[in-house]
């Protein structure tokens, strides 16, 4: 399979469990490998072939500033949820990290997988 992956991709979102967290917006980083549906765009060399990796960042960042999540687990299985339904990728991996969140650690975060990757 091939895959698009983006990374360090930064967002505004809500999220978060405490009070704070429900009003003020926070930086979040994604990374995302994408499985693209064919290897089609290997050979066209047409971009209508494959998944338009800016077109997914526009989206996911236009989603995350309007939508709220309390846990960043929510928010990986949104993402994977709009890869594979609205850009029909047979798999993904996603992983979202919160920003210096907890005293003396750089980033916390969760990393999912959806769908098949065949071998």
């Amino acid at each position: 399979m091939d895959i698009i992956f983006l990374r360090e991709m930064r967002a505004e979102t809500i999220i978060g469990i405490y009070e704070w967290e429900k009003t003020t917006p926070q930086t979040i980083e994604i990374d995302m490998e994408i499985g693209i549906p064919s290897e089609a765009p290997c050979h066209s060399d047409d971009i209508r072939d494959t998944i338009h990796y800016g077109v997914v960042v526009e989206r996911l960042r236009a989603a995350l500033a309007e939508r709220h999540f309390l846990l960043i687990e929510a928010l990986a299985e949104y993402i994977a949820k709009v890869i594979r339904d609205d850009f029909g990728s047979p798999w993904v991996k996603v992983s979202v990290s919160k920003l210096g969140i907890l005293p003396g650690v750089k980033r916390v975060g969760v990393m999912i997988e959806r769908g098949h990757r065949p071998r």
